[in-house]
């Protein structure tokens, strides 16, 4: 993980960075949030900005994001003072940290807020299969497109490719090709020139430049437009890219990882995808298996994501109940690993016995769901049977009621689940800090009862 500090560097923040190196993090340093913006301007590329608290961090964001940077902030500070923490919390920082620095504090928060040790686990024979293909192209300087669906591990297998490449030390840079509206994604690639465009205060170095000499990931290049796939083309083939509003061409030595969870062949046939491109980068197609397709990956991952969640909350790592265990082996897993992360991440979070049982992990009922018996049903009957529980049960929980109230429900219930702790229930709910928090003071000022932190630093400043 590449950590940017902003702020003077003395006293408990030094001893906070050299913890923090001490969990693998790159740190550098600028000492102003107008220094951070330029660096990050210029292609000095971060994962994390760790700010101190005296700084204006809400002019900081918003700084970044005139830029279109986007790099998630956590904020220290001597003293702990809860106002401030607050205050920080409320001007866009994720999480606090209070100095002096707790090392396994500073190592759990820097995991949950910029998770960059994903480790690749590949217990299945089907999934072993493709990582033998991974490990023998990763040294290459081939383009691979890795394709599967929404949840399987594309990211962290392509993470996994650049780790083992000769570009391991230099960085791996990310691009969600589907996150970024289209007028903006040209910009982010390529760069642009001070006054390109309304809004272009100062030249932005791009993603392309910003991962020279290591790997630039493409993930769900499908959802790219036409247009700008043909600009692609031409920075693949010449190696070089030209930045909007520029007048001359950048060389490039960058590797290209995209990814898929649509069937490109198809899309090429629609017109939605050049072919000329699909071939440029399908030199080697990492094809990843669905979770339900390799069960022997599933107590694997789950007994990962345990120990993972357990340290990152603080409490004991527990053993997985014969229940649980059977239970995760016949459900279905239609979010993949995804969805089997986020289960575990709750299932540490209400776990109260010296086991993870069943009714902690809190999978969907339904025989579709969870009967070893539908583990050979055919995949079209399958789905229906799904589709049809899905129907049923909001059939019975929501009709009548207005989708603001079905949300502010599930809002409330899962925070309620993860004892009042705002960063881990938006990472259940799938939505930013930020948004959770704008909806909990809508729902505070409407008069509903929020529920509060219950210990903990992340949560005690998370209000």
């Amino acid at each position: 993980m590449r950590l940017l500090v902003v702020g003077r560097l003395n006293g408990q923040i030094a001893t906070a960075v050299k913890m923090a190196m001490a969990t693998g993090a790159k740190v550098s340093h600028v000492e102003s949030e107008s220094a951070c913006t330029h660096a990050l301007r210029s292609g000095q590329g971060a994962d994390l900005l760790m700010v101190d608290y005296e700084l204006d961090i809400a002019g900081l964001i918003a700084a970044n994001e005139a830029e279109r940077i986007t790099v998630p902030v956590v904020a220290c500070g001597v003293g702990a003072d809860p106002r401030r923490a607050a205050d920080a919390i409320r001007a866009g920082a994720k999480e606090f940290i209070p100095l002096p620095p707790d090392a396994e504090l500073i190592a759990a928060v820097l995991a949950a807020v910029s998770d960059d040790d994903r480790p690749l686990v590949a217990a299945d024979p089907a999934m072993r299969e493709v990582l033998a293909l991974a490990d023998q192209v990763a040294r290459s300087d081939a383009s691979i497109l890795i394709t599967g669906e929404s949840g399987v591990g594309k990211e962290v297998m392509a993470r996994y490719v650049h780790k083992a490449s000769k570009r391991s030390e230099r960085p791996f840079i990310s691009v969600n090709c589907a996150a970024i509206p289209e007028n903006l994604l040209e910009s982010a690639l390529f760069g642009h020139e001070k006054g390109a465009f309304t809004g272009a205060l100062a030249r932005r170095v791009g993603k392309f430049e910003e991962a020279d000499g290591g790997t630039l990931l493409l993930d769900e290049i499908s959802e790219m437009d036409t247009r700008l796939q043909a600009k692609l083309l031409r920075a693949l083939q010449e190696r070089e890219i030209d930045r909007v509003g520029g007048s001359k061409p950048v060389k490039v030595d960058i590797r290209i990882i995209a990814t898929s969870n649509r069937d490109l062949a198809v899309a090429v046939k629609e017109g939605a995808f050049r072919e000329d491109l699909l071939y440029r980068l399908n030199v080697v197609n990492l094809k990843l298996p669905a979770l339900r397709e390799r069960p022997g990956d599933v107590l694997a991952l789950a007994q990962h994501f345990t120990k993972k969640y357990a340290l990152a909350n603080g409490v004991a790592d527990r053993p997985l109940s014969d229940e649980a265990r059977r239970r995760l082996g016949t459900h279905r897993w239609p979010g993949n690993v995804r969805e089997l992360e986020n289960a575990m991440h709750r299932a540490v979070l209400l776990s109260v016995g010296p086991e993870i049982t069943e009714a902690a992990i809190r999978l969907p009922d339904g025989g579709a769901m969870g009967a070893a018996g539908d583990l050979s049903t055919d995949t079209a009957a399958r789905a229906a049977q799904v589709a049809s529980y899905a129907a049923d049960a909001a059939a019975r929980d929501f009709v009548g009621r207005t989708v603001a109230d079905v949300e502010q429900q599930l809002i409330l219930d899962t925070l309620s689940h993860c004892l009042g702790n705002r960063t881990h229930a938006a990472v259940i709910l799938g939505i930013s800090i930020r948004t959770l928090r704008n909806k909990l003071k809508e729902y505070s000022e409407a008069g509903v009862s929020v529920p509060a932190p219950q210990g903990g630093v992340a949560g005690a400043y998370a209000a």
